[in-house]
């Protein structure tokens, strides 16, 4: 077999802790640590763990001449949080796991803190918070930096900031020649644009170096309500979203929520809502967060809005995360528009009805906006691919969020959230407020966000891939995620 072949070659190229085999510790903590259980059924012949860039691009090169010459294939990980099934691992091939590439540096002269791949947000965060500064990256500290550096990427700062791709300076790659380069406005420039939407296209980054700004203390959190007024929340979303200022200070989050162990305890049978808001400056209780934050009736125990940081707020966002379960995100766009809104929460609403006695279910209907003010801070950065003009916002991106406990509800579970999304897409279709984009990292299988990046854009991705990937290694030879070419 050529997995076996390169197996060999590796553990004689490489010292033994670099290469994992089934059988190891080290296989079955690795495997079993992904975000979504969806990941971790699948079962790779061996995980290789490099701990250089140099031992990446020795890697490559080994595995190169594999690829092209039998049935061999290989996945990238970093962090393992995107829950799509096959995106970062691989049944019977290898997966190359990025997690030993850690220890960021701050260059406060130039503004930038390199990011080696394997880094958690949370350790990033602590490394800038120390000297008064910032960066855009997860919400959630324990998430991985290649899924949003390479995707687009939402972060507390992003209405005023830009996406977190928009925020990268340079990409250190390993292309598929294993020649190792830099990607940035001078250097490469069409892979850097490229890199900034186009996921494990293009080559492995081991390094992500991001600008960083001043930023003190600001204000935010959650709390949980009950849904009577959910309608408003949509109301106020549209509305703070056609303002262009103070907006930009502001980061909005609103979910229809359902967790069968929270409800239960609560002696509750639907959804409850989920407001997490924040203001980046240090100002208490901002006037502008008030349709979101004194909504009636709420949890006053599950109110956590407060004066905070970027540490705590990441860590906080991080515990309430849910990994080790089965996991699932789909996704799509609209315009800001309240009716499209509403509609999308009754599409929801009965569709929870058939899951939500599943064993283990939660189940989220989310509204993250897009203001203008973050749709046009990427021209300025240099661009991207994502092919979202401001001229067409404000929007909002909708994710169903689904958690659940056992493998045979997988197929129920996943034709309703499939089917509430493709509804949601023929209603605000009709009504002309449907947005064609779709978020990589929160894509599923059936969706294509690198088509609804548009023509011209998907050229782009086509053409970077063939200039620095000829022998299509990143299209032939790893086959999770979505692909450039048919």
């Amino acid at each position: 077999m050529v997995s076996s072949q390169a197996i060999e070659i590796l553990q004689a190229s490489f010292p033994p802790d670099r290469v994992a085999l089934p059988a190891s510790e080290a296989y079955s903590e690795r495997n079993g640590s992904y975000a979504s259980k969806l990941e971790s059924d699948i079962l790779p012949h061996a995980i290789f763990l490099p701990e250089t860039t140099a031992e990446v691009s020795q890697f490559v090169k080994i595995i190169h001449p594999l690829v092209q010459e039998g049935d061999f294939q290989f996945a990238i990980r970093g962090a393992g949080c995107q829950p799509l099934p096959r995106c970062a691992n691989i049944q019977n091939g290898i997966t190359l796991d990025l997690s030993r590439l850690v220890g960021t540096t701050l260059d406060e002269t130039q503004g930038i803190v390199r990011i080696p791949a394997g880094e958690r947000w949370g350790s990033v965060y602590k490394t800038v918070q120390e000297k008064g500064l910032a960066v855009t990256g997860a919400r959630s500290g324990n998430n991985g930096i290649g899924g949003l550096a390479l995707s687009g990427g939402l972060s507390f700062f992003g209405t005023r900031e830009g996406f977190i791709s928009d925020n990268v300076v340079n990409y250190e790659v390993v292309l598929a020649s294993g020649e190792v380069v830099n990607a940035n406005r001078q250097e490469n420039p069409d892979l850097f644009v490229a890199l900034r939407g186009g996921g494990n296209n293009l080559g492995i980054v081991t390094r992500f170096d991001l600008r960083t700004f001043k930023q003190g203390n600001f204000w935010g959190g959650a709390l949980f309500y009950f849904p009577a007024s959910f309608g408003g929340q949509i109301d106020a979303l549209v509305t703070e979203l056609n303002k262009l200022d103070p907006s930009e200070e502001t980061h909005i989050m609103i979910s229809l929520f359902y967790a069968e162990q929270f409800s239960k305890a609560m002696g509750l049978d639907g959804a409850m809502g989920l407001n997490q808001a924040y203001y980046t400056q240090e100002v208490e209780k901002p006037a502008v967060l008030e349709p979101f934050t004194d909504i009636q009736p709420q949890i006053d125990a599950l109110n956590s809005m407060r004066m905070t940081n970027l540490v705590d707020a990441a860590e906080e966002q991080a515990k309430q995360a849910m990994t080790g379960v089965r996991c699932a995100y789909m996704n799509t766009a609209v315009k800001a528009d309240g009716p499209t809104l509403h509609a999308a929460t009754e599409i929801f609403r009965p569709a929870l009805e058939k899951v939500k006695s599943i064993d283990g279910m939660v189940s989220s209907f989310t509204m993250q906006p897009y203001p203008v003010s973050l749709l046009k801070r990427t021209e300025p950065a240099g661009g991207n691919v994502l092919g979202l003009d401001p001229a067409d916002g404000p929007l909002v991106s909708i994710l169903i969020l689904l958690y659940w406990n056992n493998q045979t509800d997988d197929e129920v579970v996943l034709s309703t959230a499939r089917g509430v999304i493709e509804a949601i897409d023929k209603d605000a279709a009709a009504k002309g407020t449907l947005v064609p984009y779709k978020y990589l990292n929160y894509a599923f299988d059936f969706q294509d966000p690198i088509g609804s990046y548009g023509q011209e854009n998907k050229k782009k991705l086509q053409d970077a891939s063939r200039k620095y990937d000829p022998d299509g290694l990143f299209q032939k030879g790893v086959p999770g995620g979505f692909k450039l070419f048919p």
